[in-house]
């Protein structure tokens, strides 16, 4: 079948899964906030640390924002970061340290100070033409990791430390957790809170993890084995002609189909329980 075939299977799976309570995911405590300059701040710290099992990466940003206190955008424009230091010391997640955190905030401090919000930062960096926010990305990690932190960390500035949190396009990451809090924040539904309005939801590139991957390889949408930021294009690139004005509206659905078991790319089971083998081709069109 044709891609352009899979569209209302896509259409149907995206509305079942459309529900703010549709699975534990960190975008649950972006909603908690109404006001944006919270929503924001709440976004990339809970994306950034969006990696490894989900109950881990919960625990992890419940307690960050529990430190963080009512109004976290208060919060980062006013904390100190000498004076937070043994709070946060035990408040690692997997490799990073409390210090990285500290380092993050003081990161967001940064851009609130220089832009006065978290999205004007983004846009700085950010053409409205493009098609999509590559080069933002790469501009916007660029500046982040030029932020001098060594009132975090002292002299000796760690190679990874804080910048693990701001990945570039060019180096060939997928930057999937940047892309995920950029996902939060531009688009707007049930899943995703949105908030932020000079970016339009057709140049989002779509957050790339391991179910993403799979769920893509089967359904051919990509010509690519290995993932990146090639590869993340790719994907986009095919739900975009499925969706031109919001590709990644696909993208909670189809992680969350993997997620869940329903994808058997690479398993003895195969794919009986995916409701969308009809359209599992894994082995079409693919290049290194």
């Amino acid at each position: 079948m044709q891609k352009a075939s899979l569209k209302p299977e896509l259409d149907r799976l995206y509305e079942a899964f459309n529900r703010e309570d549709a699975a534990a995911d960190p975008v649950q405590f972006v909603h908690r906030y109404r006001e944006v300059a919270d929503r924001e701040i709440v976004a990339f710290a809970a994306s950034a640390l969006a990696f490894g099992r989900v109950a881990s990466v919960l625990a992890s940003v419940e307690r960050l924002l529990a430190l963080m206190g009512s109004s976290p955008a208060r919060f980062v424009r006013t904390f100190v970061p000498r004076e937070v230091m043994d709070a946060f010391a035990g408040l690692g997640h997997r490799w990073t340290r409390g210090e990285d955190l500290v380092a993050l905030l003081l990161v967001l401090r940064h851009m609130v100070d220089c832009a006065g919000s978290l999205e004007r930062y983004v846009a700085d960096d950010h053409d409205p033409e493009a098609r999509d926010i590559t080069d933002a990305v790469e501009r916007f990690s660029a500046r982040a990791c030029a932020v001098d932190v060594r009132e975090v960390y002292g002299k000796s500035v760690p190679r990874q430390g804080v910048r693990f949190f701001f990945p570039r396009p060019s180096s060939g990451s997928a930057c999937k957790r940047l892309n995920l809090f950029l996902r939060w924040m531009v688009r707007s539904d049930a899943v995703d809170p949105g908030g932020w309005t000079m970016i339009r939801p057709a140049q989002l590139v779509v957050p790339l993890d391991t179910h993403v991957i799979r769920v893509g390889r089967c359904l051919g949408l990509t010509r690519y084995r290995s993932p990146g930021w090639r590869m993340a294009v790719d994907i986009t690139a095919s739900l975009r002609r499925l969706d031109p004005r919001d590709p990644v509206r696909y993208d909670f659905s189809l992680c969350h189909l993997g997620m869940m078991g329903a994808c058997g790319f690479g398993t003895n089971r195969s794919n009986q329980r995916c409701p969308l083998r009809a359209f599992c081709r894994p082995r079409d069109g693919v290049t290194a």
